[in-house]
């Protein structure tokens, strides 16, 4: 079994940052891809930013140029730094990953329990 914790969500004024951090332990081989989604009150869960293994990076047009995802393969780790941040980037922000286990090896996505981030106007 792989958990995946995040860390690092609050409540902050518009135009402030923040930085979240997920931690992947367990019995872990690999990981591909690591993301971040998020979802708003009535809203469907939407990614927010993807790292994959090779080092490229995808963001949510409405993210561009504010937030930034990096990870570190030898931690498991994956952060997410957000600056600029608005009252429409409030949402609970959930951490994602595709991590490959042994005997196999096999290939399961697994979630973070969530943490919340309020954006204050």
């Amino acid at each position: 079994q792989v958990q995946l914790v995040e860390s690092g969500g609050g409540l902050v004024q518009a135009g402030g940052s923040l930085r979240l951090s997920c931690a992947a332990s367990g019995s872990i081989f690999s990981i591909d891809g690591m993301s971040w989604y998020r979802q708003a009150p009535e809203k469907r869960r939407e990614l927010v930013a993807t790292s994959t293994s090779d080092g490229s990076t995808n963001y949510l047009d409405s993210v561009k140029g504010r937030f930034t995802i990096s990870r570190d393969n030898a931690k498991n780790t994956v952060s997410l730094q957000m600056n600029s941040l608005k009252p429409g980037d409030t949402a609970v922000y959930y951490c994602n990953a595709d991590v490959w286990q042994r005997p196999g090896p096999v290939r399961r996505n697994y979630w973070g329990q969530g943490t919340q981030v309020t954006v204050s106007s």
